[in-house]
C-alpha cells in the first residue's frame, strides 16, 4: 500500500501506519497471553484437578495441538473470501475468550472441558492467519518497514507468552485453575476492548471491499459452519480413535494432493516442489519433540524436578512445573538476535549455510538436549536440579530456530508462487500431525494412577528421554545422507529460476 493510501499528501502515512500497527500488536500480545497461559496449566489441570490418566491427557493434548494447527487453514479462507480479515480476527478472539471462560468452569464437567478446548482450537484458527494478514496489509509496499514490524510482532508474541506462562501457573497453585483460566479470558478481553476503542485507526489500511456491510445471511451461514466445526472438534477431542483416524486421513490426503500437484506441475517447477516437500517434512519432525514441552516434560517437572534455583547453597527463586515452559520463550528471545547476526555476517562473507545443513545442526541440538534430560533422569537419586531444565530447553529452543522456524521461509523460497498459499496451509497441517505423533510418543512415559500415587520420580522418564535422544540422532544421520540430494535439487531449482 502506498503512502497516498493513508492521506492525500502521504505525509502522515508513517504515523498512521504506526497507530494501525499498535492496534494489531496489542490484541496479538493479549491473545498470546491467553493462549500460552492456558497451555502452561492445561496438562496439569487435567492430571491434578480432573484426575485424568497421563495417557489420556497426553492424547487429548496431541489432538488439541493438531486441531489448533489445522484450523488456521479454514480461518484464512474465511478471512480472505467471506468476512474479511478484521471481522474474522475478532470472531476468533471472541471464541478464544469464551473457551478460556468455559475452562474456568470445567472443574466438574468433562463435557465442558471438550467444548472449551474445541472453542479455543476454532478461535485460534480464525485469529492467527488474519492477525498476521493485517500486519502485511498495513506495511504493504514497504519491505523494510514490514520486516521491522514482523520483528516487533514476534517479540510481542514472546512477551505475552512469557508473562502469562509465569503468571498462570502461580495463580493455579495459589488460587486454583479456574482463576488461572479466567485470567486468560480477562487478558484477551482487555485486548478486545482496546481493539474496539481504537479500531478506527485501522480504517485507512482496510480495503474498500472489506468496509462494505456483510449480509446477515452470510454471517449466519459462517456462524452455523463454525458451530458445526466446534462440535466436530469437541467430538474429535473426546475420542482417541476418531482423532487418530482424522490424523491418518489428513496425512494420506495431503500426500495424495502433493503427488497430484507434482505430476501436473511443469518441469520448471518440479525441483522446487521436491525440495519444498522434503525440507517441510524434515522441519516438521521437530514438532514431535516440541510437543514434549506440554506433555512429558511438564509431567517430568511436576514429579521429578526441584523448583528451587540454588547457587552456592542460596535459593535464588522458585518455579513451578507449569512455569518451566517459559524457558522456551526466554531462550527464543535470547537466541533469535544472535542467529540473525550470524546469518547476516555469513551472508556478507558469502558463507551462507543451506536450510538442510541448518536442520542437521538443529536435530543434533535436539539430541543433545534430550541427552541432558536422559542423563539427569537416569542418575537421579531425588529431585533433579532445575538448572538441568534451563540447559535442556536451551538446546531445544536453538533447535526450534534451526528447524521448524525455517518452515515458512522454505515455502516462500522454493514453492511456486501460484501454490504458496496452499503450501503454507499444508505446512500447518503437517505441524498438527507431528504434534499428535509427539503425544503418542510421550505416552511411553505415561504413568498409571497407582504409580503416580506411589510417588513417581524422575527416573521413570529416563527411558522416554533416551528414545527421543536416539530418534533425534537417527534423524541427524538421515539428513546427512540426504544432504547431497538436497544440494543437487537446490542447484536444479536455482538453474531453472535463473533461466
Amino acid at each position: 500500500m502506498t503512502a497516498s493510501s493513508f492521506s492525500p499528501d502521504g505525509a502522515s502515512a508513517p504515523g498512521l501506519r504506526r497507530k494501525a500497527f499498535t492496534v494489531v500488536l496489542a490484541i496479538e500480545l493479549w491473545e498470546r497471553f491467553g493462549y500460552y497461559g492456558m497451555q502452561a496449566v492445561l496438562t496439569l489441570f487435567m492430571v491434578e484437578q480432573l484426575r485424568m490418566a497421563d495417557a489420556a491427557a497426553n492424547l487429548m493434548m496431541g489432538a488439541f495441538g493438531a486441531l489448533t494447527y489445522i484450523t488456521p487453514v479454514i480461518g484464512g479462507v474465511v478471512g480472505d473470501r467471506v468476512l474479511g480479515a478484521r471481522r474474522t480476527m475478532v470472531m476468533g478472539a471472541l471464541s478464544l475468550t469464551c473457551g478460556y471462560a468455559f475452562l474456568a468452569a470445567a472443574l466438574q464437567s468433562h463435557t465442558l472441558l471438550l467444548v472449551a478446548m474445541a472453542l479455543i482450537s476454532t478461535g485460534n484458527g480464525l485469529f492467527k492467519p488474519n492477525a498476521g494478514n493485517l500486519v502485511r496489509r498495513i506495511y504493504k509496499g514497504d519491505d523494510a518497514a514490514l520486516d521491522a514490524a514482523f520483528t516487533l510482532y514476534y517479540m510481542a508474541v514472546n512477551v505475552g507468552s512469557t508473562v502469562s506462562m509465569l503468571l498462570t501457573p502461580w495463580l493455579q497453585i495459589h488460587y486454583g485453575a479456574p482463576v488461572a483460566f479466567a485470567t486468560c479470558a480477562v487478558g484477551l478481553g482487555i485486548g478486545l476492548l482496546y481493539y474496539v476503542l481504537r479500531s478506527s485507526w485501522l480504517e485507512p489500511t482496510t480495503p474498500v471491499a472489506e468496509k462494505q456491510p456483510v449480509p446477515l445471511s452470510r454471517f449466519g451461514l459462517v456462524a452455523g459452519a463454525l458451530a458445526v466445526l466446534t462440535v466436530f472438534n469437541a467430538w474429535v477431542l473426546g475420542s482417541d480413535t476418531l482423532a487418530r483416524l482424522c490424523v491418518i486421513a489428513a496425512g494420506v490426503g495431503l500426500a495424495a494432493i502433493w503427488a497430484a500437484l507434482y505430476v501436473r506441475a511443469p518441469r520448471t517447477e518440479r525441483a522446487g516442489l521436491r525440495l519444498t516437500y522434503l525440507l517441510c517434512l524434515q522441519g516438521t519432525i521437530y514438532l514431535v519433540f516440541y510437543q514434549q514441552m506440554m506433555t512429558s516434560l511438564t509431567l517430568f517437572a511436576l514429579r521429578g524436578v526441584s523448583g528451587d534455583y540454588r547457587v552456592a547453597g542460596v535459593t535464588l527463586f522458585h518455579m513451578s512445573a507449569g512455569q518451566f515452559q517459559v524457558l522456551n520463550s526466554v531462550w527464543i528471545m535470547i537466541l533469535s538476535p544472535v542467529l540473525a547476526f550470524l546469518y547476516n555476517r555469513m551472508g556478507q562473507q558469502r558463507k551462507q549455510t543451506s536450510h538442510a545443513r541448518k536442520m542437521l545442526v538443529g536435530y543434533a541440538m535436539v539430541s543433545v538436549g534430550f541427552a541432558v534430560w536422559w542423563a539427569a533422569a537416569a542418575h537421579a537419586s531425588g529431585l533433579v536440579s532445575p538448572w538441568i531444565m534451563v540447559v535442556g530447553y536451551g538446546f531445544l529452543s536453538l533447535a526450534e530456530l534451526l528447524t521448524n522456524g525455517l518452515g515458512l521461509a522454505i515455502v516462500a523460497r522454493y514453492s511456486p508462487a501460484r501454490l504458496s498459499g496452499f503450501m503454507m496451509g499444508a505446512l500447518y497441517l503437517l505441524w498438527g500431525i507431528a504434534m499428535y505423533v509427539g503425544s503418542l510418543i510421550a505416552n511411553q512415559a505415561a504413568l498409571p494412577p497407582e504409580v503416580v500415587a506411589g510417588g513417581a520420580g524422575a527416573s521413570l522418564y529416563a527411558g522416554l528421554f533416551r528414545t527421543l535422544c536416539e530418534v533425534a540422532a537417527g534423524v541427524v544421520v538421515i539428513l546427512a545422507l540426504l544432504e547431497p540430494l538436497t544440494r543437487r535439487w537446490d542447484r536444479e531449482h536455482t538453474t531453472v529460476i535463473g533461466e
